[in-house]
């Protein structure tokens, strides 16, 4: 409103008038309010419900940070350091993850730009237990210096079941940085086991699948972008709840699963089973590696929707892990398993020395356990507890484990019927 005598506008809740205050903003039906009452009131407001206060001011103002792109070379030089194998896959989500982040980063700010919209390369990866699907995407986020969130797709149902609701993958997301909306829509979403959601039969479902076909129905808008209303503290939607609006058109959504059966999908397709001396030689140049001859027709029998597996473009394979991969696993990375231990030696004033054969024996034993990876730090458990329990505190300063020790500590260990 405008004060009587002077006709100059004045803050409805004072009665300052705008020349005395610095900020005066004007509403509806000539109201105002100066930059003092707002900030009485955010303080109050706080002083109610501080928790809450805090999560949105922060969603709202908060601006993204600096982002550098890497070039894909730079991108796969890096996964290097910490990824052994995987040449092919490495190469190919470096390639779109460069292009996703070229898209989300460069292509806004040409002011001399073509009228063409590059769509979203959202990755698949395909491949056994323990082969690296996990950390891949986790050393990429890491180098990357984006938000990143990790979720399990077996946990999600359809919106009003029991069960998670897809958004809450976004609250995650927040979560991990802050509540800054602006950084999370530029963030990196990790969808494990995508292979548990798939639909129960190649027919479409008579009736409601809501963890599986429903869950695939409700990611489809959720991948190709769209505006989400997200709970910040995650759970169920309800009419009361403030919603943080999040925008998923930049964001990057990388899908991960074994597909236990699949190679047998793509085997039929390919005829390995056919008799005869010709059958025969193309199953066995086939069946090394079956899962690199994967396609989008493969996956759609395997029971995943035509609609998900269009907005999933970018498909790749991980290589199962033979021997060498597995010795170079535990030595050569950067946090490689062997190196891990040593540190923790390190830590007591001991030296740590593993012979090579010892290496070996643990790369030996982890294939037969067919659990890849995750199976090397198991079997080293089974090897070094000993020792790590007895010598901290002790004037033990340098170990060496050699093969006749690591027989003797796996032989109170029957790994037969563990697989």
């Amino acid at each position: 409103m405008a004060s009587p005598k002077t006709k100059q506008p004045c803050c409805s809740f004072c009665g300052k008038l705008k020349s005395e205050v610095k900020v005066l903003f004007k509403g509806e039906a000539n109201a105002y309010i100066c930059d003092e009452c707002l900030i009485l009131g955010y303080q109050s407001m706080v002083g109610q419900n501080s928790h809450s206060i805090k999560i949105h001011s922060s969603a709202l103002t908060q601006e993204p940070q600096k982002f550098e792109l890497h070039a894909p070379k730079d991108i796969k030089k890096y996964l290097d350091q910490y990824v052994i194998g995987q040449d092919q896959a490495k190469k190919i989500i470096s390639v779109a993850v460069y292009n996703h982040y070229k898209r989300t980063q460069v292509i806004p700010n040409q002011s001399d730009k073509q009228d063409i919209q590059i769509d979203k390369s959202n990755i698949l990866l395909i491949g056994d237990t323990g082969t690296g699907k996990t950390f891949l995407a986790q050393s990429i986020s890491k180098y990357l210096n984006v938000p990143f969130a990790i979720v399990d797709a077996t946990v999600f149902t359809e919106a009003g079941y029991v069960g998670e609701d897809i958004e809450s993958m976004l609250t995650r997301l927040l979560q991990n940085c802050n509540y800054n909306v602006a950084e999370a829509e530029k963030g990196i979403i990790y969808i494990d086991e995508i292979d548990k959601i798939s639909r129960k039969s190649a027919n479409p479902s008579i009736t409601r699948d809501v963890s599986g076909e429903g869950v695939q129905q409700s990611l489809l808008k959720l991948l190709e972008g769209s505006d989400c209303l997200v709970p910040p503290e995650g759970g169920r939607k309800h009419p009361e709840q403030k919603l943080i609006k999040i925008n998923t058109r930049n964001i990057l959504f990388i899908c991960g699963g074994a597909f236990d059966g699949l190679d047998k999908i793509i085997g039929k397709r390919l005829n390995t089973n056919s008799i005869g001396f010709k059958g025969k030689e193309i199953q066995e140049t086939s069946k090394e590696n079956i899962i690199q001859f994967v396609a989008t027709n493969d996956l759609k029998h395997f029971g995943l929707i035509p609609e998900l597996i269009g907005r999933i473009p970018v498909l790749t394979h991980l290589n199962a892990l033979e021997k060498t991969d597995l010795m170079n696993i535990l030595t050569k990375p950067k946090n490689a398993l062997i190196k891990q231990y040593q540190y923790l030696m390190l830590l007591e004033d001991i030296e740590l020395v593993v012979m090579p054969e010892v290496i070996e024996l643990i790369a030996i034993k982890a294939l037969e356990l067919k659990i890849g990876a995750r199976g090397l730090r198991s079997i080293c458990e089974k090897i070094f507890t000993d020792f790590m329990y007895e010598l901290p505190k002790s004037n033990t300063k340098k170990v060496v484990v050699d093969l006749d020790y690591a027989h003797d500590k796996l032989s109170h260990f029957n790994l037969a019927k563990v697989i």
